[in-house]
């Protein structure tokens, strides 16, 4: 009888063992997708192409006015001073009032501007904004086309002014790039920045989501996929990085309601922001405004020697 005492007694231990330790699942649970790093290794002697669309569409009272302005840049990257020197041309701009079919495209002094001065943007070795460099060559320009005691020339002088041209270069470049270099990323991860969009007397403030979705392959090579949501207000408990974002920013007022979506693509290797494209939408002042930007890489050339 004790054998059989011993061989019931273990078959209870190995019971029990199993009993505490979950059973092998049936179905292999998929791993983890590895993180992505993106790395800040800008195109040395090439130009890259893109193109530029913002369409804006304002609605009150049952009627739409529409405007459309695109334009062509050509950027070169340049080692300098420990970081990089971008310099951006725009070669070709225009603005179109009306429907996208049977719009009219209007002459202005903001088009002659631009065709006439670089920007040069100074960044750190890791991709972070620096400043402007010679940022009064815009006003230069803008004086050399608009005549003085021009209607517009107040506006524009306040526009083309280097401190606002930095602010806004500076928001921008963060609104798209700002967290994303030299650190991993895991899918699902959610990464802030603060933008500014004006609609006509307003300045429309929201705290952008960008979460992270993966990679994809395109022209440029592998690419980061990022979704873009907008937030017009903290949520409570927000995590610290959101808070820290906006608090960096000057704590502005954000636009409650201000909702947006889109995607943003930028490639890993040599840094060529292949695409984004962001419609944001608000009501101010009784009007209901939908602004989409769009940019997408066209070339990434050779410099010619």
């Amino acid at each position: 009888m004790r054998p059989r005492l011993l061989l019931c007694s273990l078959m209870l231990s190995l019971l029990a063992a199993a009993c505490r330790r979950a059973p092998p699942p049936l179905v292999p649970t998929a791993a983890r997708p590895p993180p992505v790093r993106l790395e800040f290794q800008p195109p040395v002697d090439r130009v890259l192409t893109e193109t530029v669309r913002a369409i804006r569409v304002v609605e009150r009272g049952g009627t739409s006015v529409r405007e459309e302005a695109e334009a062509t840049t050509e950027t070169r990257f340049t080692p300098s001073e420990g970081g990089w020197l971008l310099a951006q041309v725009v070669p070709r701009s225009r603005l179109v009032r009306g429907g996208a079919d049977a719009g009219t495209e209007v002459d202005t002094w903001v088009d002659n501007v631009l065709a006439r001065f670089t920007l040069r943007v100074r960044l750190a070795a890791d991709g972070t904004f620096v400043g402007l460099v010679s940022a009064e060559s815009a006003l230069e320009a803008l004086r050399q086309v608009v005549p003085a005691g021009a209607p517009d020339l107040a506006v524009l002088e306040r526009f083309f002014s280097p401190e606002a041209l930095e602010a806004r270069m500076r928001r921008e470049w963060e609104a798209k790039y700002a967290g994303l270099f030299a650190r991993n990323l895991m899918e699902g991860q959610r990464i802030w920045s603060v933008d500014v969009l004006p609609m006509g007397e307003t300045q429309v403030a929201y705290v952008l989501e960008r979460t992270v979705q993966g990679t994809r392959d395109t022209d440029y090579g592998d690419a980061l996929v990022l979704t873009l949501r907008c937030l017009g207000t903290l949520p409570e408990g927000s995590p610290d990085e959101l808070t820290d974002a906006w608090e960096a920013a000057g704590k502005p007022q954000l636009t409650p309601g201000v909702t947006c979506e889109g995607e943003q693509v930028v490639a890993r290797g040599r840094f060529v922001p292949v695409s984004r494209e962001l419609t944001v939408k608000a009501t101010v002042a009784g009007e209901s405004w939908t602004v989409t930007t769009q940019s997408r890489a066209q070339s990434l050339q050779e410099e010619a020697r």
